[in-house]
Order: structure tokens, then sequence, then C-alpha cells
């Protein structure tokens, strides 16, 4: 019987030196994107109510972009900053799971692509 070669991997602390061993479910961990201040997601699971932009619109810092229910309480999502709707994802009655892109933004004054 073969024994698997451990794979130790180095890394360093206040200028000491150290090895570990990865678990496999470090491994097959997903891994971090650096967010888009142009792509809004859902931040819990829940069901599109309403949504009360459009594609196009230039809309101001503050203004309502669609409400996300979840366990019977309605979140207003607003627009962080004044944007352009470059494209909607979702449609009001669509359940969807935490993390899902709803809605994209581009500066204002921007061409819709």
């Amino acid at each position: 019987m073969e024994k698997s070669k451990k794979e130790y991997v180095d890394f360093a602390v206040t200028a000491r030196k150290y090895q570990t061993l990865l678990t496999e479910k470090y491994k097959k961990r997903q891994s971090w994107v650096n967010p888009s201040a142009y792509d809004i997601h859902s931040f819990i699971p829940g069901t599109v109510i309403e949504i009360m932009a459009k594609e196009g619109d230039e809309i101001e810092e503050g203004a309502p972009l669609l409400i996300l229910e979840a366990m019977k309480m309605q979140n207003r999502i607003e627009m962080p900053f004044g944007a352009k709707i470059k494209k909607i994802h979702v449609t009001p009655g669509q359940k969807i799971p935490k993390g899902t892109l709803m809605i994209e933004l581009c500066p204002k004054g921007a061409k819709k692509s």
C-alpha cells in the first residue's frame, strides 16, 4: 500500500517561518473575488417583490431600486450612489439565493451597452 505524499505549505508570521498541512475543505473553498461597486448583489436569500427602476434610468443616491422579501420582512434596496442602471437581472416574484447579482450599474452619462 502506497502512502500519499503530504504537501506542506510555507507561511510567515511576524518574521517567523512555519509549515502546515492544508485540509481538503480549505483546498476546495470558494476563492474570494474583489467585489465591484457597480454590481448590486442580494445580501440574503428572498423573493423579489417589486422593482422600482428600469434599465437606462439615471438614479440618485438613496433612491429605492427594489424590494426583497425575506422571512416575512420587506427589505428596501436603495441606490448606493448616483449612477445609471445598466442591466436588471431579476424579475418580480423571482426567488433568489444570497449573493445573486440583481442589478448592474454604470457611471452616469455612460451609454447602455
